[in-house]
């Protein structure tokens, strides 16, 4: 995740619009995209604090572990 970028934000919000229009997209699928973009952030406080919460929540472990 990168800083907050409301360009970006409108570039991800009409690519899924855009899918949405697919007329044979499962009902599943669709219910899930649907809430993808109604969960876009719509300002950086959001955007930074949803970063937050994802990342707090994150266990730092080793990135090689060896075998003894």
């Amino acid at each position: 995740m990168g800083p907050y970028s409301e360009e970006k934000q409108f570039q991800r919000a009409m690519a899924i619009s855009n899918l949405l229009e697919n007329p044979n997209l499962p009902t599943e699928t669709r219910a899930m995209w649907q809430n993808h973009l109604a969960n876009l952030s719509r300002n950086e406080s959001t955007y930074n604090w949803r970063v937050k919460e994802i990342y707090s929540k994150l266990k730092k472990s080793p990135l090689v572990e060896f075998d003894d």
